[in-house]
């Protein structure tokens, strides 16, 4: 059996060869998974390879096989607490179909984006799932189908690039929960996105972000079906950090045209929405309504519980793995791209409005 001198250095394929009486080839055949090896050798080699403690050469298992068996994610805001669990999803299911997973957080920089996706490419990964920064600028993300890798876009949709999405529609669910609002008689309903934008937005113009600009369709559609105005005054942008959570939350909530509900775009804005409005002295839903985008386990520990518009966050994630895994695995077969939807969960964030 092996010796202490063998353990004492990095085992390699001639050790594993040598330990299971077979040919190098033979070894490197079973070892990385290509080529024709008879049963009896394959399971020496194995036992040979975990008497050994045999790690694989993943460069040279690249150069053999051709795949990394390693995916590589590109998203946003990993503290965003939707890509955290999105992240889970995907590492779960890659880890499951023998995979791993490389991950590179951008904040919503296009231009850490395109460095991104260049590293990625480069360290040769099997496929690409991205969650893309809002921008005009996809050239990169084109490059990815050029190089024959497949490329999931996750959350959001690029314009001019035909490859597999995995997001939910949200301008039905956006238009249910503005309905549910204006019921209740609230007239001033303002959202709050990170989205950034160098002008105030004004309605109609056009928004690089598809899952902004089908909350703001939603919102805009409800409005026309109630016979009232979108007041764009109430959709406010560049919410990057708490400090400036809190400004935007202060100055929609005071003056006589106050805002008499708020809509989050996000886990992270809608903690600091509340955060500000109880600084305030404020109390949801009494003196002023609210709403978020996305389902965590803290919005039912609040008082009241949160209302949200729930999204199957995890299981987009896992879908968005399994899409890529088998455009990887099988690249000229048919595969088509799942659905989702959101919900919304009504709980005890949204009540009358107290105001007109």
């Amino acid at each position: 059996m092996s010796n202490s001198s063998t353990r004492r250095r990095d085992v390699t394929v001639a050790d594993v060869a040598k330990e299971a009486h077979v040919s190098k080839a033979q070894a490197a055949r079973a070892l990385g998974g290509y080529g024709a090896v008879s049963d009896d050798v394959r399971e020496r080699v194995m036992a040979a390879a975990e008497e050994l403690s045999y790690r694989p050469n993943e460069l040279a298992r690249t150069m053999n096989t051709g795949r990394s068996h390693t995916i590589g994610v590109v998203v946003g805001d990993i503290e965003n607490p939707h890509f955290g669990l999105a992240m889970r999803g995907i590492s779960d299911t890659a880890k499951s179909a023998g995979f791993d997973v490389i991950l590179i957080n951008t904040g919503e920089d296009i231009t850490a984006e395109i460095d991104a996706v260049r590293v990625l490419l480069d360290k040769r990964v099997d496929g690409l799932i991205v969650a893309p920064v809002s921008s005009p600028e996809n050239q990169h993300l084109r490059r990815v189908s050029e190089s024959g890798r497949p490329l999931v876009l996750f959350d959001r949709k690029v314009a001019g690039i035909n490859v597999d999405v995995v997001a939910a529609d949200m301008t039905a669910v956006a238009r249910e929960s503005t309905n549910y609002l204006i019921k209740a008689g609230h007239k001033r309903i303002a959202f709050i996105s990170t989205l950034r934008s160098d002008e105030p937005y004004r309605h109609g113009t056009a928004i690089t972000s598809s899952p902004i600009a089908e909350r703001l369709d939603g919102m805009s559609l409800a409005f026309e079906e109630a016979g009232l105005p979108f007041l764009e005054d109430m959709v406010q942008l560049n919410a990057g950090d708490s400090s400036s959570i809190a400004r935007i939350t202060r100055k929609l909530v005071h003056g006589p045209s106050a805002a008499t509900a708020i809509v989050a775009s996000d886990g992270l804005i809608a903690l600091g929405v509340v955060e500000a409005i109880q600084e305030m002295g404020m109390i949801i839903p009494r003196d002023i309504s609210f709403l978020m985008y996305d389902d965590f386990s803290w919005t039912r520990l609040t008082a009241p519980p949160l209302s949200v518009i729930a999204q199957p966050v995890y299981d987009m994630g896992a879908a968005a793995a399994s899409l890529v895994i088998r455009r990887i695995q099988h690249p000229t077969a048919a595969v088509e791209s799942p659905t989702f939807t959101a919900t919304l969960v009504k709980r005890g964030s949204v009540g009358a409005a107290t105001r007109p």
